[in-house]
């Protein structure tokens, strides 16, 4: 079993950059892919980033490429989410998630951290 717990989120102006960190307990981290999702109020849930078990292949969801990276260091148990040229449709609940599959919404869910871009 893992858990995962994220961290920080905050508010920031829009072009600004946040960096999400999701940490995880357990000895089968280095077992599972890694995401990243968000929910907006009153939207469902989407997919963000996602990172494989060596950290060699990446995904990521259009609305982001070019202005996220994912990353992963599996010695120390987590996964950073670096976030640039932030936009208020940025504005989300991010949660991390322990998955079998690369991009995978199925697993392990942490309970999420507020990221609020402000115009």
């Amino acid at each position: 079993q893992v858990q995962l717990v994220e961290s920080g989120g905050g508010l920031v102006q829009a072009g600004g950059s946040l960096r999400l960190s999701c940490a995880a307990s357990g000895r089968t981290f280095s077992r599972y892919a890694i995401g990243w999702f968000r929910q907006a109020p009153g939207k469902e849930r989407e997919f963000v980033a996602a990172i494989e078990r060596s950290g060699e292949v990446t995904k990521y969801a259009d609305s982001v490429k070019g202005r996220f990276a994912i990353s992963r260091d599996n010695a120390k148990n987590t996964v950073a989410l670096q976030m640039n040229s932030l936009k208020p449709e940025d504005t989300a609940v991010y949660f991390c998630v322990a998955s079998l599959t690369l991009g995978g919404g199925s697993g392990y869910w942490g309970q999420g951290t507020q990221v609020t871009v402000s115009s």
